[in-house]
Protein backbone atom coordinates (compact mmCIF):
# COMPACT_ATOMS: atom_id res chain seq x y z
CA UNK A 1 0.00 0.00 0.00
CA UNK A 2 2.89 2.72 0.85
CA UNK A 3 4.67 2.00 -2.12
CA UNK A 4 1.85 2.18 -4.64
CA UNK A 5 0.65 5.15 -3.03
CA UNK A 6 3.86 6.83 -3.34
CA UNK A 7 3.62 6.43 -6.92
CA UNK A 8 1.03 7.56 -6.96
CA UNK A 9 1.25 10.75 -5.67
CA UNK A 10 4.76 10.98 -8.03
CA UNK A 11 2.66 10.00 -10.94
CA UNK A 12 -0.29 13.02 -10.13
CA UNK A 13 2.98 15.35 -9.77
CA UNK A 14 3.76 14.31 -13.45
CA UNK A 15 0.44 13.83 -14.74
CA UNK A 16 -0.53 17.51 -13.39
CA UNK A 17 2.32 19.19 -15.62
CA UNK A 18 2.13 17.14 -19.20
CA UNK A 19 0.60 13.84 -19.10
CA UNK A 20 2.22 10.70 -18.52
CA UNK A 21 1.95 9.80 -14.76
CA UNK A 22 1.43 6.15 -15.77
CA UNK A 23 4.50 5.62 -16.78
CA UNK A 24 5.09 5.76 -12.75
CA UNK A 25 2.03 4.19 -11.68
CA UNK A 26 1.15 1.11 -13.64
CA UNK A 27 4.91 -0.35 -13.57
CA UNK A 28 4.28 0.00 -9.95
CA UNK A 29 1.32 -1.72 -9.72
CA UNK A 30 2.44 -4.43 -11.82
CA UNK A 31 5.46 -4.74 -10.03
CA UNK A 32 3.34 -5.03 -6.56
CA UNK A 33 0.66 -7.41 -7.85
CA UNK A 34 2.56 -10.10 -10.83
CA UNK A 35 -0.52 -12.37 -10.36
CA UNK A 36 -3.23 -9.87 -10.35
CA UNK A 37 -5.06 -9.67 -13.58
CA UNK A 38 -3.92 -6.64 -15.92
CA UNK A 39 -7.37 -5.66 -16.09
CA UNK A 40 -7.44 -4.88 -12.49
CA UNK A 41 -4.52 -3.09 -12.01
CA UNK A 42 -5.34 -1.16 -14.40
CA UNK A 43 -8.74 -0.52 -13.19
CA UNK A 44 -7.12 0.21 -10.07
CA UNK A 45 -5.08 2.90 -11.70
CA UNK A 46 -8.16 4.82 -13.65
CA UNK A 47 -9.31 4.93 -10.26
CA UNK A 48 -7.03 6.68 -8.70
CA UNK A 49 -5.41 8.80 -11.19
CA UNK A 50 -9.11 10.70 -12.72
CA UNK A 51 -9.12 12.50 -9.47
CA UNK A 52 -5.26 13.92 -9.92
CA UNK A 53 -6.57 14.99 -13.65
CA UNK A 54 -9.95 16.53 -12.64
CA UNK A 55 -8.45 18.13 -9.69
CA UNK A 56 -5.74 19.77 -12.23
CA UNK A 57 -8.36 20.61 -14.42
CA UNK A 58 -10.14 22.95 -11.44
CA UNK A 59 -6.87 24.31 -10.35
CA UNK A 60 -6.02 25.47 -14.28
CA UNK A 61 -8.64 26.67 -15.08
CA UNK A 62 -8.55 29.51 -11.91
CA UNK A 63 -5.54 30.99 -13.71
CA UNK A 64 -6.12 29.61 -17.14
CA UNK A 65 -8.43 31.05 -19.45
CA UNK A 66 -9.56 27.12 -20.10
CA UNK A 67 -11.38 27.38 -23.43
CA UNK A 68 -14.58 25.98 -22.86
CA UNK A 69 -16.72 26.50 -25.64
CA UNK A 70 -13.77 24.04 -27.71
CA UNK A 71 -12.61 21.90 -24.88
CA UNK A 72 -15.83 20.92 -23.62
CA UNK A 73 -17.19 19.72 -26.52
CA UNK A 74 -14.35 17.64 -26.82
CA UNK A 75 -14.69 15.73 -23.80
CA UNK A 76 -17.56 14.91 -24.30
CA UNK A 77 -15.99 13.39 -28.04
CA UNK A 78 -13.29 11.86 -25.75
CA UNK A 79 -15.79 10.18 -23.26
CA UNK A 80 -17.41 8.26 -26.09
CA UNK A 81 -14.30 7.40 -28.15
CA UNK A 82 -12.56 6.00 -25.08
CA UNK A 83 -15.56 3.62 -24.46
CA UNK A 84 -14.98 2.68 -27.57
CA UNK A 85 -11.16 1.74 -27.53
CA UNK A 86 -11.64 0.36 -24.33
CA UNK A 87 -14.82 -1.68 -25.47
CA UNK A 88 -12.68 -2.99 -28.96
CA UNK A 89 -9.28 -4.02 -26.69
CA UNK A 90 -12.34 -6.75 -25.16
CA UNK A 91 -12.41 -7.86 -28.61
CA UNK A 92 -8.63 -7.80 -30.27
CA UNK A 93 -5.26 -7.05 -28.35
CA UNK A 94 -3.58 -3.94 -28.39
CA UNK A 95 -0.56 -6.17 -28.29
CA UNK A 96 0.70 -4.66 -32.25
CA UNK A 97 1.19 -1.38 -30.95
CA UNK A 98 3.45 -2.19 -28.33
CA UNK A 99 6.71 -1.77 -31.28
CA UNK A 100 5.02 1.31 -33.15
CA UNK A 101 4.71 3.53 -29.56
CA UNK A 102 8.29 4.47 -28.81
CA UNK A 103 8.77 5.14 -32.69
CA UNK A 104 5.55 7.65 -32.96
CA UNK A 105 6.67 9.31 -29.77
CA UNK A 106 10.54 9.27 -30.85
CA UNK A 107 9.32 11.18 -33.78
CA UNK A 108 7.16 13.65 -31.03
CA UNK A 109 10.10 14.50 -29.10
CA UNK A 110 12.30 15.24 -32.46
CA UNK A 111 9.45 17.90 -33.52
CA UNK A 112 9.52 19.35 -30.50
CA UNK A 113 13.39 19.86 -30.37
CA UNK A 114 13.83 20.87 -33.92
CA UNK A 115 11.02 23.90 -33.58
CA UNK A 116 12.79 25.95 -30.67
CA UNK A 117 9.39 28.02 -30.02
CA UNK A 118 6.89 25.63 -30.83
CA UNK A 119 4.71 26.10 -27.95
CA UNK A 120 6.09 29.19 -26.25
CA UNK A 121 3.80 31.35 -27.84
CA UNK A 122 -0.22 31.20 -27.64
CA UNK A 123 -1.98 32.14 -31.20
CA UNK A 124 -4.85 29.83 -31.49
CA UNK A 125 -4.87 29.10 -35.23
CA UNK A 126 -8.87 28.35 -35.27
CA UNK A 127 -11.55 30.29 -34.21
CA UNK A 128 -15.28 29.21 -33.00
CA UNK A 129 -17.15 26.04 -34.91
CA UNK A 130 -13.14 25.48 -36.96
CA UNK A 131 -11.09 25.17 -33.22
CA UNK A 132 -14.00 22.77 -31.82
CA UNK A 133 -14.11 20.35 -34.87
CA UNK A 134 -10.35 20.30 -34.87
CA UNK A 135 -10.33 19.49 -30.79
CA UNK A 136 -12.72 17.29 -31.27
CA UNK A 137 -10.66 15.61 -33.61
CA UNK A 138 -8.12 15.69 -31.07
CA UNK A 139 -10.95 14.04 -28.50
CA UNK A 140 -11.76 11.26 -30.69
CA UNK A 141 -8.43 9.93 -32.07
CA UNK A 142 -6.79 10.28 -28.96
CA UNK A 143 -9.57 9.62 -26.75
CA UNK A 144 -10.16 6.36 -28.40
CA UNK A 145 -6.48 5.46 -28.02
CA UNK A 146 -6.52 5.77 -24.31
CA UNK A 147 -9.25 3.77 -23.97
CA UNK A 148 -7.75 1.08 -26.59
CA UNK A 149 -4.31 1.16 -25.39
CA UNK A 150 -3.19 4.19 -23.22
CA UNK A 151 0.52 4.94 -22.38
CA UNK A 152 1.28 8.34 -23.27
CA UNK A 153 -2.32 9.82 -23.69
CA UNK A 154 -1.92 12.71 -21.71
CA UNK A 155 1.32 13.82 -23.56
CA UNK A 156 -0.07 13.26 -27.05
CA UNK A 157 -3.07 15.73 -25.62
CA UNK A 158 -1.16 18.41 -25.27
CA UNK A 159 1.80 17.90 -28.28
CA UNK A 160 -1.50 18.15 -30.30
CA UNK A 161 -3.09 20.80 -28.82
CA UNK A 162 0.34 22.49 -29.55
CA UNK A 163 0.80 21.77 -33.02
CA UNK A 164 -2.11 21.60 -34.72
CA UNK A 165 -4.48 24.34 -32.37
CA UNK A 166 -1.54 26.48 -31.43
CA UNK A 167 -1.78 26.62 -28.16
CA UNK A 168 1.05 27.41 -25.86
CA UNK A 169 2.22 24.27 -23.44
CA UNK A 170 0.90 25.76 -20.32
CA UNK A 171 -2.64 26.06 -21.91
CA UNK A 172 -1.98 23.03 -23.70
CA UNK A 173 -1.89 21.28 -20.33
CA UNK A 174 -4.89 23.06 -18.84
CA UNK A 175 -6.80 21.59 -21.85
CA UNK A 176 -5.14 18.35 -22.00
CA UNK A 177 -5.92 17.50 -18.25
CA UNK A 178 -10.03 17.91 -19.15
CA UNK A 179 -9.58 15.74 -22.39
CA UNK A 180 -7.78 13.38 -19.99
CA UNK A 181 -10.47 13.51 -17.36
CA UNK A 182 -12.85 12.70 -19.92
CA UNK A 183 -11.23 9.48 -21.08
CA UNK A 184 -10.23 8.80 -17.43
CA UNK A 185 -13.78 8.49 -16.84
CA UNK A 186 -14.75 6.52 -19.82
CA UNK A 187 -12.23 3.54 -19.17
CA UNK A 188 -13.14 3.54 -15.48
CA UNK A 189 -16.92 3.24 -15.94
CA UNK A 190 -15.97 0.49 -17.78
CA UNK A 191 -13.54 -0.92 -15.63
CA UNK A 192 -15.61 -0.57 -12.60
CA UNK A 193 -18.85 -2.45 -14.73
CA UNK A 194 -16.61 -5.35 -15.35
CA UNK A 195 -15.14 -5.03 -11.95
CA UNK A 196 -11.95 -4.94 -12.04
CA UNK A 197 -11.30 -1.87 -9.88
CA UNK A 198 -9.56 -2.15 -6.17
CA UNK A 199 -11.57 0.39 -4.40
CA UNK A 200 -10.04 -0.36 -1.02
CA UNK A 201 -6.37 0.79 -2.77
CA UNK A 202 -7.77 3.44 -5.02
CA UNK A 203 -8.90 5.51 -1.87
CA UNK A 204 -5.70 6.02 -0.72
CA UNK A 205 -4.26 6.19 -4.08
CA UNK A 206 -6.35 8.66 -4.92
CA UNK A 207 -5.64 11.18 -2.03
CA UNK A 208 -2.05 10.94 -2.86
CA UNK A 209 -2.73 11.67 -6.60
CA UNK A 210 -4.50 14.81 -5.74
CA UNK A 211 -1.65 16.19 -3.41
CA UNK A 212 0.97 15.04 -6.09
CA UNK A 213 -1.63 17.13 -8.38
CA UNK A 214 -1.72 20.24 -6.50
CA UNK A 215 1.90 20.44 -6.39
CA UNK A 216 2.24 19.63 -10.17
CA UNK A 217 -0.13 22.55 -10.73
CA UNK A 218 1.29 24.58 -8.66
CA UNK A 219 4.28 24.68 -10.46
CA UNK A 220 3.25 24.96 -13.87
CA UNK A 221 1.53 27.73 -13.42
CA UNK A 222 4.20 29.59 -10.85
CA UNK A 223 7.02 29.46 -14.27
CA UNK A 224 4.38 29.04 -16.99
CA UNK A 225 5.37 28.05 -20.39
CA UNK A 226 8.75 27.19 -20.64
CA UNK A 227 8.90 25.07 -17.77
CA UNK A 228 5.91 22.90 -18.95
CA UNK A 229 7.83 22.70 -22.44
CA UNK A 230 10.91 21.47 -20.63
CA UNK A 231 8.76 18.81 -18.50
CA UNK A 232 7.23 17.90 -21.44
CA UNK A 233 10.60 16.75 -23.30
CA UNK A 234 12.09 14.77 -20.25
CA UNK A 235 8.42 12.95 -19.86
CA UNK A 236 8.84 11.89 -23.70
CA UNK A 237 12.31 11.15 -23.33
CA UNK A 238 11.89 8.88 -20.19
CA UNK A 239 8.22 7.42 -22.15
CA UNK A 240 10.45 6.23 -25.23
CA UNK A 241 12.72 4.88 -23.17
CA UNK A 242 10.17 2.71 -20.83
CA UNK A 243 8.34 1.84 -24.59
CA UNK A 244 11.14 0.94 -26.21
CA UNK A 245 12.38 -1.33 -24.14
CA UNK A 246 9.23 -3.01 -23.00
CA UNK A 247 8.65 -3.34 -26.87
CA UNK A 248 12.17 -4.68 -27.97
CA UNK A 249 14.01 -5.79 -25.34
CA UNK A 250 11.82 -7.05 -22.50
CA UNK A 251 10.74 -9.78 -24.84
Amino acid sequence: MLFVTLASLLAGFIDSIVGGGGLVLTPALFAVFPQAPPATLLGTNKGASVWGTAIATVQYNRRVQLRWQTIGPAAAVCFVAALGGAWLVTVISPQYLRKALPLVLLGVLAYTLAKKDLGRHHVPRFVGQHETLAACAIGLGIGFYDGFFGPGTGSFFVFLLVRLLGYDFLNASAGAKLLNTASNLAALLLFTLKGHVWWHFVAAMAVANVLGSLAGTHLALKHGTGFVRSVFIVVVSALILKTGYDAFLRG
